[in-house]
């Protein structure tokens, strides 16, 4: 077995950061920044494997669950709290779970990532089952709560799957489906909020995104099932159907406001047309 090596608590490759003018520091940041999409390009096949679960539990009527503590669990939080207003789906599709509760959403909750027993009573509460898909979050990929929620799963039979930015960590050991972004050591040492979160972040994006255009939530490249929830979205919305069927303002403004939503306007518009 190969040696494990947390690479994102690697020593900085920068020496002496308080010495660096401002200009000094921007440049350094983007210039390391820049090395993370093509870490996550190196993990496309772990990513698409994954994903392909994600969609096959979906589509049978499952939930995805993203699990977490500190930045990785906020990162998940982040991301299944934007399906809603994004895709129209229910908040019970996608739900994010983070070591030491709501709380910990803003407030760091002291040893709240040590317990694989909380991780488990934090699952339970939401009745997880065989008909979902766990993806636990950590960039170190030694996380004990994560840890913890994902050998619960596999003994549960629930698909598993991880997101961490360490080769070979414990983690993805236990992980069914483990998606390793090795991004190196942070600008600041091991500041894993930094690459490590930005690596996470578009991987999410990946999966929540890929796997709602499967489930149909998209058309074309539009975001049809969006909650317009103000009014630049409504306005986005009338411009889409506008664009869809080729109809005034006045008209696709009238359709969205009796129906509510982008889709169901623009398919009444056009069985209009047929008829």
């Amino acid at each position: 077995m190969a040696k494990f090596i947390k690479t994102t608590e690697q020593s900085s490759n920068h020496e002496h950061l308080e010495k660096m003018s401002l200009t000094e520091l921007l440049t350094t940041i983007n210039q390391e920044d820049q090395s993370v999409p093509l870490a996550v390009e190196k993990s496309l096949p772990q990513i698409e494997k994954l994903t392909q679960q994600v969609v096959a539990k979906l589509k049978d009527g499952g939930r995805l669950f993203y699990i977490g503590a500190g930045t990785s669990g906020r990162l998940g939080i982040l991301d299944a709290s934007e399906c809603p207003p994004t895709f129209g789906v229910s908040k019970e599709l996608v739900i994010g779970i983070i070591a030491g509760g709501e709380k910990a959403i803003r407030d760091a909750v002291e040893n709240a990532e040590d317990s694989k027993e909380q991780a488990v009573l934090d699952l339970k509460k939401h009745q997880i089952s065989s008909t979902d898909v766990l993806i636990g979050i950590a960039a170190s990929g030694t996380t004990p709560y994560v840890i913890g929620a994902v050998e619960f799963c596999n003994q549960q039979e629930i698909i598993t799957g991880c997101i961490t930015c360490n080769a070979g960590s414990p983690l993805s050991l236990v992980a069914q489906f483990p998606i390793e972004v090795v991004v190196g050591p942070e600008f600041v040492t091991g500041s894993s909020r930094m690459k490590a979160g930005t690596a996470q972040k578009l991987v999410l994006n990946m999966i929540s995104t890929s796997t709602m255009i499967q489930l149909g939530r998209v058309k074309g490249n539009k975001m049809v099932d969006m909650q317009l929830s103000n009014e630049k979205l409504v306005q986005r919305g009338i411009k889409m159907i506008m664009e869809a069927t080729k109809v005034t303002h006045k008209v696709a403004s009238e359709q969205l406001d009796f129906h509510g939503s982008v889709r169901v306007a623009i398919e009444n518009i056009k069985t209009h047309e047929k008829n």
